[in-house]
């Protein structure tokens, strides 16, 4: 309904264990790319930085996940890899999500989020934004290797009930199950909290 450029592919973050390597990571890749072959046109992904969220890397220890933070060459070997796949599978556009490595040999993109360029290319009609679009600066409150205009998240921290071990936005499980818990019984409120 949207069409194919409309819809972007996230696989991220990447995560690195002692039972995930990055031959199951190509695996799972590659099976779900090519399920969503001809639905998109955009592979975004990011290399999980375990190091940089101190309460992740304590969920993951917690939960006896012996995890293990991302190097350079293991980033080269995933990217060549993941571009030769595209290559001869998708033909799709390759982009990491604020990874400061610079994958252009193969082929792999910085990607902006929040692109200006694609929202403009998506909403034509609408002055307004286009105006917005045309101005836009970086969002100040990111990481620096970030690319996205500055924008408003919409999501409270410690409401996910998914409660991925590796996601930043939950402390503990418990106390995102908790208040979403508290959502469920107000659903009609103006928070989710």
């Amino acid at each position: 309904m949207l069409g194919v450029g409309s819809v972007i592919w996230r696989f991220d973050p990447l995560v690195l264990t002692e039972k995930i390597d990055i031959e199951n990571l190509i695996e799972k890749v590659t099976r779900i790319g090519d399920e969503l072959k001809g639905y998109t046109e955009k592979l975004v992904f990011s290399f999980a930085d375990i190091a940089g969220y101190k309460k992740v890397g304590r969920n993951l220890s917690q939960a006896g996940v012996n995890y293990r933070e991302w190097e350079q060459a293991s980033m080269l070997e995933f990217a060549a890899r993941l571009s030769d796949i595209n290559l001869k599978r998708w033909g799709h556009t390759l982009a990491t999500c604020a990874e400061t490595i610079d994958l252009s040999e193969y082929g792999i993109k910085h990607n902006r989020c929040i692109d200006p360029d694609l929202i403009a290319l998506l909403s034509p009609d609408d002055a307004i934004l286009q105006n917005f679009l045309y101005g836009a600066t970086s969002d100040p409150g990111q990481r620096k290797a970030c690319g996205c205009i500055l924008s408003k998240d919409i999501g409270a921290y410690n409401t996910c009930p998914h409660c991925c071990l590796y996601c930043y936005a939950n402390t503990s499980s418990t106390s995102a199950m908790a208040n979403y818990r508290t959502h469920r019984s107000k659903r009609f409120s103006d928070s989710i909290l």
